[in-house]
């Protein structure tokens, strides 16, 4: 059997593109198998052949599965399959879809499913930029419409030289690692974090990587001119112009003055009373039409805001576009909690908690490439009350993901070396109310959080949200968006960092010709909001506390011997558990055999008796030191006194005083504590001890 395999390859910073289609999964729309050095996805399109009856959206679908087959592994769950989406691949299901979703055209409502399968990989060659491309080759060679084609790129930066695609070596050593969306003309999305990088350098970052993209984005069209299918003709929904006019006359000078409500409830409320009054005065002539005068409406709020905006420059809440909301925060409001914060700023309300652990609250993550553990972990959550609503969902679905992530890449940047802080972090942050931001707000809390739980942060960070208006040639960049002006903007641009630069950003673009002043004026503002914002937690925290709370663990390194280290773990675990037992502390032993050790508890005295235990195991005696022994064992030549756990040495009789001593018994007895001298050890390691010359000394001396 012979297939008909079409091929074509492009250059793409240091990765070596090849897209396929002809041989795999012929059955669906579309189908390309993407590859660079030794790994390879197949992406997969399928559009169903007609619209839902009454369907009113398009119903996309985004799948990204890694297979652990593909790097030569069987999954470490239970059931040895692959189950639910890792976290990892929810992300990059999100990088997927948010920038091909924009371009499907108008009146294309039929279910569409995009599923990228990770068949082959290996580390330098990431899989997430791959299936980008294939999303994008795959609709072009589909009957599906598709305004593409569009490319994925990673840009990193080392000794600061910009890399397009760079190796996971080079990945160690980059100070940014951003993730471009980009097409011949535009770019639709940015994601991405950074070591305190300028505005200015990431935004020449990110035009780099529009224009290493170009080449793949040719071959999308020339394998499409090879192997592609008729693109379905699609028809605009039939705009009923009279219903339209009339739905303007009745409604829009109410839309006008509703929308000049500043409160997001308030607001709401009229607008949905406006909504339910014109579809009852329009119910006689329009029996049956509903869902086109809502969608009328619709159009009515969105021309209507950003009319008020670009001719008036003031927006919903009454403020200009450079303004931010009114901020309040509070700090160590929860008793228990290790480090708390509530950040308020505007409508939009985070709960942020830290709690510090041990290296045994680590997360244990699968990867493709094996398991790694994670220190620090963000964990954000929007439940339904924040805006007013109810759910049956509960649980984070890929939007709280995504969110959290976001703000776990701005924070990680100023979270101190492991080796001085050893604590494993986790925030979580609690959205209670939401209009407009709370990742940013997340941001903002969660740093504070670390901060009042005395953490000892690099330096604090702030994040803004940035929107866009723009109608031919006026533009709107504006200030701390609201959620409607998110939902009725062109762009949502939120970027976080200190003061000094930036640390995390996301960026989704809704329209072409944005251009890279549009870009760097929207940098500009963000910065100077984000140090508004830093200045305004100043207010409540200028630094880390110095004391953390007294519900958090101490954690007190030691460093011993690393051929000790057997010493203290003892035979099949039985030293380690005994100390743990008689002090309640925690032992964390470094795996990489430097003689690392980590005691935490509560209890400072705790933790000094697990040292004393432990340093009893793997000290060793040595000559001219004191020591304070126990009486094990009585001879007629001497007495065995044990210094150190499981560590006897012999005062013979004639060390036992200074005075001639005929019984043993007559100066020591089985079980006394005795203050003795080590005055040698032979050659056999057999110590000699001297009570004699310890007589009129103390501990406190021995050093």
């Amino acid at each position: 059997m012979t297939f008909n395999e079409q091929c074509v390859e492009a250059v793409v910073g240091n990765m070596n593109v090849r897209l396929s289609t002809g041989k795999m999964a012929k059955q669906a729309s579309g189908a390309v198998v993407v590859q660079s050095g030794d790994t390879m996805v197949l992406v997969t399109v399928v559009g169903a052949k007609d619209a839902k009856p009454g369907q009113d959206f398009f119903p996309l679908t985004v799948n990204y599965t890694e297979k652990t087959y593909a790097s030569g592994r069987i999954p470490g769950s239970f059931f040895r399959r692959e189950g639910r989406p890792t976290e990892d691949e929810t992300l990059i299901c999100r990088l997927i879809d948010r920038p091909i979703r924009p371009l499907f055209p108008e009146g294309y409502l039929c279910d569409t499913q995009i599923m990228a399968t990770v068949i082959s990989a290996e580390e330098d060659h990431d899989p997430a930029i791959l299936s980008m491309i294939g999303a994008s080759a795959a609709l072009m060679i589909s009957d599906i419409p598709f305004e593409g084609p569009i490319a994925g790129i990673k840009v990193g930066r080392v000794d600061g030289k910009l890399i397009a695609n760079p190796s996971a070596e080079e990945l160690k050593n980059s100070d940014m690692e951003i993730v471009v969306a980009a097409g011949k003309d535009a770019i639709f999305m940015v994601e991405g974090e950074a070591d305190f990088v300028s505005e200015e350098d990431m935004l020449e970052a990110i035009f780099f990587a529009k224009d290493a993209v170009q080449g793949i984005l040719a071959a999308q069209v020339e394998l499409a001119a090879k192997a592609g299918f008729a693109k379905r003709e699609v028809q605009p929904p039939a705009v009923d112009e009279e219903l339209k006019a009339k739905v303007a006359t009745v409604a829009s000078e109410r839309i006008a003055q509703a929308f000049k409500i500043k409160t997001k409830q308030e607001r709401y409320a009229t607008m949905a009373q406006i909504k339910a009054d014109v579809l009852a005065e329009l119910a006689e002539d329009y029996e049956g039409r509903d869902k086109e005068i809502k969608g009328f409406l619709g159009d009515l709020e969105y021309n209507c805001m950003r009319a008020d905006v670009l001719e008036t420059g003031i927006r919903i809440d009454g403020r200009d576009t450079t303004t931010i909301r009114p901020i309040a925060i509070e700090a160590g409001l929860l008793p228990r909690a290790h480090g708390s914060t509530l950040f308020t700023r505007g409508e939009t309300q985070v709960l942020a908690a830290a709690t510090l652990g041990t290296s045994h609250d680590e997360q244990r993550m699968d990867s493709l490439y094996g398991e790694y553990r994670k220190k620090f972990m963000l964990h954000y959550n929007f439940p339904p009350f924040s805006v007013g609503e109810t759910s049956f969902r509960l649980g984070p679905g890929r939007r709280e993901i995504g969110h959290g992530m976001l703000a776990e890449r701005a924070i990680s940047a100023i979270l101190p070396d492991h080796e001085a802080f050893p604590y494993t972090i986790r925030i979580v942050a609690e959205t209670l109310e939401s209009n407009g931001s709370s990742s940013m707000a997340t941001v903002c809390g969660g740093c504070l959080s670390l901060m009042d739980a005395g953490v000892p942060i690099k330096a604090p960070v702030a994040g803004i949200a940035m929107g866009l208006i723009k109608e031919g040639d006026k533009v709107a960049i504006l200030t701390d968006i609201l959620g409607d002006e998110d939902h009725l903007g062109d762009m949502d641009f939120k970027v976080a960092g200190s003061a000094t630069g930036v640390t995390a950003l996301q960026m989704d673009i809704k329209i072409g010709g944005v251009s890279k002043e549009i870009m760097q004026q929207a940098l500009k503002q963000a910065k100077d909001g984000r140090l508004f914002i830093l200045g305004k937690m100043a207010e409540c925290l200028t630094a880390p506390r110095e004391e953390m709370s007294d519900f958090a663990p101490r954690i007190v390194t030691i460093w011993i011997k690393p051929d000790r280290i057997r010493d203290v773990i003892g035979s099949g675990g039985k030293t380690i558990r005994s100390i743990t037992e008689a002090t309640g502390v925690m032992i964390d032993i470094d795996s990489d055999n430097s003689g690392k050790i980590n005691i935490a508890s509560n209890d400072k005295a705790a933790c000094d008796a697990a040292i004393q235990m432990i340093r009893g195991f793997t000290d060793e005696v040595e000559e001219g030191k004191l020591y304070m022994g126990t009486v094990k064992k009585i001879m007629e030549f001497g007495a065995f006194v044990e210094v150190l756990p499981g560590t006897d040495g012999l005062v013979h009789i004639s060390e036992l005083d200074e005075n001639r001593v005929k019984n043993v018994t007559d100066i020591l007895n089985e079980g006394d504590k005795v203050l003795v001298k080590c005055i040698g050890v032979d050659k056999q390691g057999k110590i000699k001890l001297s009570r004699k010359a310890a007589l009129g000394q103390s501990l406190e001396e021995k050093d």
